[in-house]
């Protein structure tokens, strides 16, 4: 009776097999579910929010004054990254975990989405800069540190949110990863022992390229780990009140 008790309740929480079928041909029935469950509103928002908010300092700054730098396109874009923080999520992963496509496939396809977004949000903020200020942004060296220091603030965004997911605060992963990301930015961005590495003009937009991409690609590898975790596998158990020991 011990035994049958014993390789039930090891069935029960033994990790599910999935089945032997290449689930790449189940990938395009998966994309309307996909860009249906994606936040679109609350990331449409945020990037109009990030564009709006810059086309009016374009309007209202005069260049020989004051001209318009890569400083207000960092501003202006933090409310994009604040959103991300609500896209790597999967509403339906109980019920995903049982089909031959694996759970991170629904989150990856968000981000996917997320960064298409993003990357057309940010061409649009240096379009802005550029006709406001042409002299700030009119070469491409000058461009790369910008576009490391967004990208690295945007993995560290996805990595705190799926790595909250995996806590029993997964419903509010994206409203506490976006105030802790966006804190551990600002930290690593004023502190004097870090902004030598990240910020300029204490380090040359060289270095501060190469820091901000390795920070997005631990970023990602982190996020690839939370995405393939399988803590929230949700798993029935036998209970025996009235078992005794014999």
């Amino acid at each position: 009776m011990h035994r049958l008790t014993a390789a039930l309740r090891d069935d029960q929480t033994r990790p599910v097999a999935r089945p032997s079928v290449p689930w790449l041909g189940a990938l395009p029935p998966l994309a309307r579910p996909i860009i249906r469950t994606m936040p679109w509103v609350m990331l449409i928002t945020a990037c109009l929010i990030s564009l709006v908010y810059l086309a009016f300092l374009a309007h209202v700054t005069h260049a020989p004054s004051s001209p318009l730098g890569p400083g207000a396109l960092r501003l202006t874009f933090l409310p994009a990254v604040a959103a991300l923080a609500f896209v790597p999520r999967d509403p339906f992963r109980p019920l995903t975990q049982t089909t031959p496509v694996p759970a991170w496939v629904a989150p990856a396809g968000h981000l996917v989405l997320a960064a298409l977004i993003l990357a057309a949000t940010c061409w649009a903020q240096l379009r802005i800069i550029a006709g406001a200020a042409p002299h700030t942004l009119g070469q491409l060296p000058a461009v790369y540190p910008l576009i490391a220091q967004l990208t690295g603030w945007c993995a560290v965004t996805v990595a705190v949110a799926a790595w909250v997911r995996r806590t029993r605060y997964a419903d509010l992963s994206g409203a506490i990863a976006a105030p802790v990301s966006l804190s551990a930015v600002a930290l690593a961005w004023y502190a004097p022992i870090t902004s030598r590495f990240v910020a300029e003009p204490a380090a040359s937009p060289h270095g501060v390229t190469i820091v901000w991409y390795a920070v997005a690609s631990a970023a990602l590898a982190l996020t690839g780990v939370a995405l393939r975790d399988q803590w929230h596998r949700y798993s029935r158990r036998l209970h025996y009140p009235f078992r005794k020991n014999r």
